[in-house]
């Protein structure tokens, strides 16, 4: 098993694997969610290597713009409340609730990101593995 998965296991302890998720249209309305840098800390045993979280707050019904990571980004997308709404290179949007979670490689397009309720709040929390020097782990598509 190599570092990274160590990581992504450690931290999805006990947490179980999405399971048969459902597809659903992505809302209409983009704005822009609360983003909150959460923890950052160089992998000793990795050079170059560090573990970054962010932690992701949709309003009812909010959206994210398309985006892209930080070109090296390994990415475990979290939730841990409610549902989001995801669709990653293209592909169908699946929805994805509390406990589960989503993985994303180097150079992947995130076309929705989005909260899959308009009444209640969702949150994931975004662990990165990235290249120290890398950055910014967001960057909004420009189309």
């Amino acid at each position: 098993m190599s570092y990274v998965q160590v990581l992504a296991a450690l931290a999805l302890a006990g947490a179980p694997t999405a399971a048969s998720p459902q597809t659903t249209e992505a809302p209409k309305t983009i704005t822009l969610s609360s983003i909150k840098p959460d923890f950052s800390h160089v992998i000793t045993n990795i050079p170059g290597k560090s573990v970054k979280t962010v932690l992701v707050t949709y309003a009812p019904g909010d959206s994210s713009p398309a985006h892209t990571h930080a070109k090296s980004a390994f990415i475990v997308a979290y939730v841990l409340e409610g549902a989001i709404l995801s669709g990653v290179n293209g592909g169908a949007p699946r929805t994805f609730r509390a406990g589960e979670y989503w993985t994303e490689s180097p150079g992947d397009k995130h076309g929705v990101s989005a909260n899959a309720s308009k009444t209640k709040p969702a949150r994931l929390l975004a662990i990165f593995v990235v290249d120290d020097s890398d950055g910014p782990l967001t960057v909004p598509d420009h189309h």
